[in-house]
């Protein structure tokens, strides 16, 4: 309030412009919300009041025990989930959709029953409505197969006790079901893998459900026995079930991306689309910097898939990470015409003011436009806190001249200006996922490649290796959850896409113009 009055007085004064930068602002009731243990606990204790009322509720045999059951198991998933997903577990955005979903499924099993007690549904056909995968397919979705499977086997545990007595056969297809679920859906990049996911469950459930009798029963010796038009809706059932429970994931996923702050592959493909306005705006004020950062995306989209990192959040992060040299593009390298610098009438540490400033103008484009978190956060890392090193070295040879032109004019060594290292150093901070760390090095070796005169593959693994080592000598990815064995692994496919990338192209030949019968050839250089 205070800090507004004061710059509401400068303003008025002519000392300000009145206008604030965007920055990536902390709240600590926010932070409590997402971490803090309060929170969980009411999480946690909102499930477990979740799971009794569904078992208190209606007609169920020893409630009181099937309760004390439950509980135990949830005291095994919760360990599980301690030990196994402990991200998970800290996160309340991410516990708060892995319990939710789950409560939810089991939300449905126990309304589908007890329509099927009251007579509002077929018994028979009750069973095959169950949405057996709706908890595995939508958290392998939305945090991983592992979770996927994590809710497979609880959901089926919870589930099979609130079909009144604990079924083996309930326990079995849903299992089986979920699994197939996250199979399926290992790496779903389009909405309808979805949907050829909801068909497998679809048909795994009628298999399952006509081996265990729950359709049927056949009776082969007298056909006309059979009652076919039972069997055929019975059938009808379990494939549209399977079907309905994947159309309606696909339904609520942006819902519940955007209620809990989570980021699906699915999201991270869309944003790949080259025709977002800043990436227009790119390639029209700066071109070179757009194709630098389609260079910068292939590199690290190759490298993420060699070390495990998310290789469509690397290409979106690449896509994005130098939109700050929008506000002042003519001053960087890719997009100085021939033969006219302006760094030439700067000073070098005015230079470096306008280079390091690109971190936190991008920054502020970003949060104007709503970007990702995630790629607000690639921005800023892109370049730790590693230091402008042209400039830097300039500053520091014109300090030298003038100390060796002071001594001639007898000026005091206090006469001469200090270089300060830090005003020639990126903000920070340094890469603290693999995805930045990986975009961050894919960044200086792309910019380092375009100064190698001939790129042998030789160079190219020179070049690579020397910025990785001075990266890790410096401290810069000390933070990043990389092995050294994946930083390297990460180097080989660097070099591997460089040299494809700038290979050398042959000369070829054409005829002279001026006519055959001077009989010359010329030889046109093609430009790679």
């Amino acid at each position: 309030m205070f800090d507004f009055f004061k710059r509401w007085k400068l303003v008025g004064r002519g000392l300000d412009c009145g206008k604030r930068r965007r920055q990536v602002e902390t709240n600590e009731f926010i932070e409590s919300l997402q971490s803090g243990w309060t929170m969980r606990s009411i999480l946690l204790g909102a499930f477990v009041l979740g799971i009794a009322s569904l078992i208190f509720t209606g007609v169920q045999e020893e409630p009181a025990k099937k309760f004390l059951i439950c509980l135990l198991i949830f005291v095994t998933a919760v360990a599980q989930l301690w030990i196994n997903h402990p991200q998970t577990m800290l996160s309340n955005a991410r516990l708060g959709v892995l319990l939710g979903v789950l409560l939810a499924q089991l939300a449905m099993i126990k309304v589908i029953l007890s329509q099927a007690a009251t007579g509002n549904i077929d018994l028979q056909l009750a069973p095959l409505l169950i949405p057996y995968a709706f908890a595995p397919l939508t958290l392998s979705v939305l945090l991983g197969r592992n979770h996927g499977i994590y809710a497979a086997v609880f959901a089926s545990l919870w589930g099979s006790l609130l079909v009144g007595r604990i079924d083996p056969v309930f326990l079995v297809i849903s299992l089986i079901t979920g699994f197939i679920a996250v199979f399926v859906t290992l790496q779903v990049r389009r909405r309808s893998r979805l949907v050829r996911a909801g068909v497998y469950v679809g048909i795994a459930t009628w298999v399952l459900a006509a081996t265990f009798g729950q359709i049927g029963p056949v009776v082969w010796e007298l056909p006309s026995q059979t009652n076919w038009e039972m069997i055929g809706w019975q059938s009808f059932a379990a494939i549209a079930t399977g079907i309905g429970t994947a159309v309606f994931v696909s339904g609520i996923l942006p819902m519940l991306e955007h209620m809990f702050n989570i980021t699906t592959d699915i999201s991270w493909l869309e944003m790949t689309d080259l025709n977002h306005p800043l990436l227009k705006r790119l390639s029209l004020e700066a071109p070179g910097t757009y194709h630098h950062s389609l260079a910068v995306a292939n590199l690290s989209e190759a490298a993420a898939e060699t070390v495990g990192a998310n290789p469509t959040i690397c290409r979106v992060g690449s896509y994005f990470h130098d939109i700050g040299k929008l506000v002042k593009p003519q001053y960087f390298t890719e997009n100085i015409p021939h033969g006219e610098n302006p760094h030439d009438d700067l000073t070098p540490t005015m230079s470096a003011l306008i280079i390091v400033a690109h971190v936190k103008e991008g920054v502020d484009l970003a949060l104007k436009n709503k970007l990702n978190p995630e790629i607000v956060d690639i921005i800023r890392q892109h370049h730790g806190t590693s230091t402008v090193s042209y400039f830097l070295q300039r500053a520091l040879q014109q300090q030298e001249d003038a100390r060796l032109g002071g001594k001639i004019m007898n000026m005091r060594e206090d006469d001469i200006p200090e270089v300060s290292e830090e005003s020639f150093r990126y903000p920070g901070p340094r890469p603290q996922t693999k995805e930045a760390a990986i975009v961050s090095l894919a960044d200086s070796i792309e910019s380092a490649s375009r100064s190698l005169e001939r790129p042998t593959p030789q160079r190219i693994d020179d070049l690579v290796r020397d910025l990785i080592k001075d990266r890790i000598d410096a401290g810069q990815l000390n933070i990043a959850p990389l092995t050294i064995a994946e930083i390297w692994r990460a180097a080989e496919s660097f070099r591997f896409t460089l040299v494809n990338m700038l290979h050398a192209r042959i000369a070829y030949p054409r005829r002279d113009h001026r006519g055959p019968s001077q009989g010359k050839r010329t030889v046109e250089k093609s430009a790679a």
